[in-house]
């Protein structure tokens, strides 16, 4: 079973073309490096490949290579144990937190030469900051129980010591780590009460330190917290300490080198300050358009509603502390404001939201939007989405916004979101507790102007696979829930029964469709459904046309088309007809005909609308593979 911290998970894995990424990393320049290092540092790779990409990045940096978009930092280093390995999962991990990194490491074992001669290699490299990786075999506590108590003073006097001497002779601020406590207990479950036991001990340490990096430039880095979080049986690993020095299990080096990494951003201000959500099956269980206020999944007591409520919570204590809250889902907007509006369960109410971006735009284009009404940077930005499409889609053509990777469970959904560590803070204050009041007030709602260029290649990435068959026995039950439970796509809304179903997959004068769709990221599942009746035998008319919702701009209507389009055609068929029923649900899909070509016929005073086509008409296929199962197609 995955570890959500040691492995990361909240990081997609790494692509099967890394290797070759790498490979020609040197030769690209400018612009395209610097989008190519921020992808690859925003996958979960491990040691070994952390350790490749920062040999690539050195190469580049020897070169004299200019990689913009990133802001270089200087990191003294000093510490328990070996800490050579350390440094290049470090620098390469920066990159996902928008630093260029650099490591003077000082020698081995010699902490107070470092700190308090001039002239030493960390304080003539005048560091940006000092990373004090200290644990608790650097403090003088091993001493017999009488003397600990005084040990534990001289143990904080000495960190002081260090932070005051980098501070004088180089000008550095000190990252300062606490101090985990290992998991032998000298007394057992008495150890606690014990003020000289170990545990007590460096309690003690911890909180002096903490105390007082009040009121200056030093930063803490909490590895207790980070130790206790994972365990401490596994964070201390004797056999690798006697073999090696090192000061913690190799297999959290990646993550160890994150945290670093988030705490230099959040000195460089690369802290995210906005958290962007979708909202069916993210927030809510279920699709708003289809199911209805009632029907989605979003109650106490229901473990999939409590774990979407878990997020609501975790986004508004966000809120509180600072994090503007913006919504881009694909749905149409009244349909969506309504649950927060109206439904009781809500715990994030439209007042919350500083832009409320609902419309059938692709994401990233909307996720620009949003950047821009509150006049913060792509980088600023985090994204919250169920489905693994929309989040590479995201990635893909903005790779500065971060995309955490979901598991199955949304009952994890809110612990990824946390341990992911995007909204990393090095202080607190009021006008930190009013940020998101503050960009809400001055957010402008916007209208999408303009779309993300480079769609058609992602399309193309996606290697998408669309299967064509009739309606069967296989699919009836699937067939049956689709014309009855979807109401946003959805040309006329009609609904028909399972028997009914059945009986139009061998009714003489109707064609039957059903369309799955597959991709790189696995099957979507049956996505769309269409019937057409022959009115005479130059004429079709499609009954139903209704398609999910989360494939909307992936140009399945399309291909859709130019299926139903040419079987007509070698039917004798010289036209296809549509109509447009209109209903409180399905606006979306109001200039569906006119947008793939139709002509309007007639329009009625209810606003339906009649259309046609000529079969000879000549569709452009999109970017996907075409297959068909039991027969090419059914023909009336």
């Amino acid at each position: 079973m995955s570890n959500i911290y040691s492995d990361l998970t909240w990081l997609p894995p790494p692509p099967e073309n890394l290797a070759n990424r790498l490979a020609v990393l040197t030769e690209k320049k400018d612009a395209e490096l610097a989008h190519e290092l921020a992808g690859l540092a925003s996958y979960a790779l491990d040691e070994s490949q952390l350790n490749s990409l920062f040999k690539k990045l050195k190469r580049l940096v020897a070169a004299g290579t200019a990689i913009p978009g990133f802001q270089p930092f200087r990191l003294g280093m000093v510490g328990t144990g070996t800490l050579d390995l350390l440094i290049p999962p470090m620098v390469a991990t920066a990159l996902r937190h928008g630093i260029l990194l650099e490591v003077i490491k000082g020698n081995y074992g010699q902490l107070a030469q470092e700190a308090l001669d001039g002239s030493s290699a960390i304080n003539s490299a005048k560091c940006d900051a000092v990373l004090l990786a200290l644990d608790f075999r650097s403090l003088p506590i091993a001493e017999p129980l009488a003397q600990r108590a005084v040990a534990a003073a001289a143990s904080v006097e000495f960190i002081n010591l260090l932070r005051n001497g980098f501070r004088t002779n180089g000008g550095a601020p000190s990252i300062v780590q606490t101090f985990a406590s290992p998991p032998e207990r000298l007394f057992g479950h008495f150890d606690p009460r014990v003020a000289v036991s170990t545990h007590a001990i460096l309690a003690e340490v911890n909180a002096r330190l903490t105390e007082s990096l009040s009121g200056t430039a030093d930063v803490l880095l909490d590895a207790a917290g980070l130790a206790n979080t994972v365990g401490l049986a596994n964070w201390f690993a004797p056999e690798n300490w006697n073999l090696a020095k090192l000061p913690f299990a190799p297999q959290f080096t990646a993550l160890y080198a994150d945290h670093v990494g988030r705490l230099i951003g959040a000195m460089r201000g690369n802290a995210r300050r906005c958290l962007i959500l979708d909202l069916d099956n993210t927030i809510w269980g279920g699709v708003i358009g289809d199911a209805g206020l009632d029907g989605i999944v979003l109650s106490q007591g229901d473990p999939v509603g409590e774990a979407h409520l878990e997020v609501q919570r975790t986004a508004l204590r966000l809120r509180e502390r600072g994090v503007v809250l913006a919504v881009s889902s694909k749905n149409t907007d009244s349909v969506a404001r309504e649950v927060f509006l109206s439904h009781p369960e809500m715990l994030l109410k439209e007042h919350h939201i500083a832009v409320f971006q609902a419309n059938w735009e692709d994401k990233a284009s909307n996720i620009k939007t949003i950047a821009e009404s509150l006049s913060l940077g792509l980088r600023s930005m985090v994204f919250l989405d169920d489905n693994p499409v929309e989040r590479n889609l995201v990635r893909t053509l903005l790779p500065e916004v971060a995309v955490p990777e979901l598991p199955e469970d949304p009952a994890l959904y809110a612990r990824t979101l946390l341990a992911a560590g995007y909204f990393e803070s090095i202080a607190f204050s009021e006008e930190d507790r009013a940020r998101a009041d503050f960009y809400q007030d001055n957010a402008r709602r916007l209208e999408l102007k303009s779309k993300v260029s480079g769609v058609d290649s992602y399309l193309q990435s996606l290697q998408m696979e669309i299967e064509f068959a009739p309606f069967d026995a296989v699919g009836r039950a699937r067939i049956t829930q689709l014309i009855n439970k979807s109401n946003q796509f959805n040309l006329t809304t009609r609904r028909y029964t399972e028997s009914e179903v059945e009986s139009l997959e061998s009714q003489p004068g109707v064609y039957t469709l059903q369309v799955r769709l597959a991709d790189i990221f696995g099957d979507n599942g049956m996505i769309s459904v269409l019937i057409a009746r022959a009115l005479n035998e130059s004429d079709w008319e499609i009954d139903t046309w209704l398609m999910s919702c989360r494939v909307l701009g992936r140009r399945v209507e399309h291909m859709v088309l130019k299926e139903l389009l040419e079987t007509a055609a070698r039917s004798g068929a010289q036209r296809v007809l549509g109509v447009y029923l209109p209903t409180s649900r399905n606006g979306l899909v109001k200039d569906h005909y006119q947008s793939l070509g139709f002509t309007k016929l007639a329009e009625e005073t209810d606003g339906s609308t009649r259309w046609e086509i000529q079969t000879s008409v000549v569709i452009e296929p999109a970017p996907m593979k075409v297959r068909y199962r039991n027969a090419a197609s059914t023909t009336p």
